[in-house]
C-alpha cells in the first residue's frame, strides 16, 4: 500500500516547532508494511491543504492519504473541512471508531473533529495531531485498513465474509 503523509501546523511549517507527529505516522504505516511514497509540512490554510489532498489523489500518488494535525477547535484548525471539501465519498465510519476507541484512554477524544473520505480511489484519513494519540488511532484502524483500500483499488472486489 502506498501511502502520503500531510502534516498540518503553522509553527511546524514556520519552523518553531518540530514535527513529531508526521514521523510517527510514517513509522507506524511501515510497521504494517506500507510504503511511505511522499510526506509534506503544511499550514494550517485550508486553499493550501486541499490543493495538497487534491494532488494527491487526482496524480494517484498514494492509495491512502493519512494527515495529522488541524483536526482540534483552533479557529485555524481546518483539516476535516480541507477533508470533506475534496472528497468525493464520506468514510464516517473510521473516525467515529477512532474516537470511541480513543475515550478509552480520554474524555477529550470526543473533541475530535477528525474526518475521512474517499476521492477517486485514494483514501484520505484525519489523525489527530499528537504522536500519542496517532499511536492510538493509527495502530487500532490501520489493520482493517488494507481491505478497504483493496476494494477502493480494485485490488479486491468481494466484502463478503464466509
Amino acid at each position: 500500500m502506498k501511502v502520503a503523509v500531510i502534516t498540518s501546523s503553522d509553527s511546524g511549517y514556520a519552523g518553531m516547532r518540530e514535527d513529531l507527529s508526521g514521523p510517527r505516522v510514517q513509522e507506524i504505516a511501515r510497521s504494517f508494511g506500507a510504503e511511505i511514497v511522499y510526506t509534506n509540512l503544511l499550514p494550517d490554510t485550508q486553499e493550501v491543504l486541499e490543493e495538497e489532498l487534491k494532488k494527491i489523489c487526482d496524480n494517484h500518488i498514494a492509495d491512502l492519504l493519512l494527515t495529522t494535525g488541524g483536526t482540534g477547535f483552533s479557529s485555524r484548525d481546518c483539516m476535516p473541512e480541507a477533508t470533506l471539501a475534496v472528497s468525493e465519498r464520506l468514510v464516517p465510519g473510521i473516525p467515529e471508531a477512532m474516537r470511541a476507541y480513543s475515550m478509552q484512554f480520554t474524555k477529550r477524544a470526543m473533541l475530535s473533529r477528525a474526518a475521512a473520505g474517499i476521492r477517486k480511489k485514494t483514501l484520505i484519513i484525519n489523525l489527530p495531531g499528537s504522536p500519542k494519540a496517532v499511536q492510538e488511532c493509527l495502530e487500532y484502524i490501520f489493520p482493517e485498513l488494507e481491505h478497504g483500500v483493496d476494494i477502493l483499488t480494485g485490488t479486491a472486489v468481494n466484502c463478503a465474509r464466509k
